[in-house]
This record gives C-alpha cells, structure tokens and sequence, in this order.
C-alpha cells in the first residue's frame, strides 16, 4: 500500500515537471541583441558589395592560365563579380589565383592609382608578402601565396599568364 502511494506521488510529480517544462518552452521569448541584427540583416539586399552590372564570374574563367610545370587549377569559387581558383603543385595548395570586377565597390581601383609597378602594362600593387594584384580594366587580378615556397616572383608570372588583352577586352 505504501509502494502504491510512493508511485502515485512520484507520477504526480513527474506530470507537474513534464506540464511545467512543456509551457515554459512555448512561451515566447524576448528577442536578444542577436536576434535583432539577424533580423536587420536578413532584411537587407544579398549581394549589396556587387553592382547589378557587374561580370557574371563564370566570364572569367576563360582567362585563367592553364595549368603547366606540375601545376593543378582548381575552381573553388564563382559568383558575380568573381571568380577563383586554388593552384596546387604536388596535392599541395601553394596559391590563390582570383578575379574580381570593382564596378560599385568604392576605392577598390583606387590603391593602383599611385602605383610605380607595372606588369604587363598594368598597375600593379603589392599586399603584404602574400599578395600581388594588377588592375586590367575595371577588373582586378590577384594572386594570393599559400605557400612560402610561392614567392612574388611566381606571383607576378603567374599573373602574366593570364589573358590579360581578353580580360581588358571584356565589357
């Protein structure tokens, strides 16, 4: 008779909790700062740091250098106004080869306005130790080292080896 009044004590309890955790979890919590920046983003345009005119990334592909000398080309993004592929030599990742159109991206053309470098006959910048990019147009060519072994020498060649007169060509 006991065991009988224990059980039904504890099933109580146990209905109470379950009742008690079950309504706490329906009811409406108040937003978080976090939840209010989401909200405010997600109400924003997508893809606001690209102009509506600007190249679809799939046109630059044609401009990347072919893979040579051990090399492997790897498209790893493309979207509008860009496009980026990893070079690899040996499985391993030793560089970023990228193009970017500047159309609507305020200031992105004018750190080659002052530039003493040139390759190929265009303006060119170096970032860094990592980074050298040439301005073709309204089109910025970059290659980014991944490697230490891909020095700014293997930069700049491989910016040559793009098709530099295509991509400047390109409207």
């Amino acid at each position: 008779m006991m065991f009988s009044r224990v059980r039904k004590f504890l099933a109580a309890i146990l209905l109470s909790v379950l009742l008690i955790t079950t309504v706490s979890a329906c009811a409406a919590k108040a937003p978080t700062r976090f939840d209010q920046a989401q909200q405010e983003s997600s109400r924003q345009k997508s893809g606001q740091a690209v102009a509506k005119n600007a190249t679809q990334g799939g046109e630059f592909n044609k401009f990347f250098p072919a893979a040579d000398g051990g090399y492997q080309r790897v498209y790893t993004q493309e979207k509008k106004g860009f496009a980026e592929a990893n070079l690899k030599k040996d499985g391993k990742l030793v560089a970023q080869l990228a193009v970017s159109d500047t159309t609507g991206i305020s200031g992105a053309a004018a750190k080659f306005s002052n530039s003493t470098q040139k390759i190929d006959g265009y303006p060119s910048v170096k970032t860094g130790n990592t980074q050298t990019s040439i301005l073709v147009g309204k089109y910025q060519v970059k290659a980014i080292s991944k490697d230490p072994s891909f020095t700014a020498s293997d930069r700049e060649a491989w910016l040559k080896k793009f098709n530099l007169s295509g991509l400047a060509a390109l409207k």
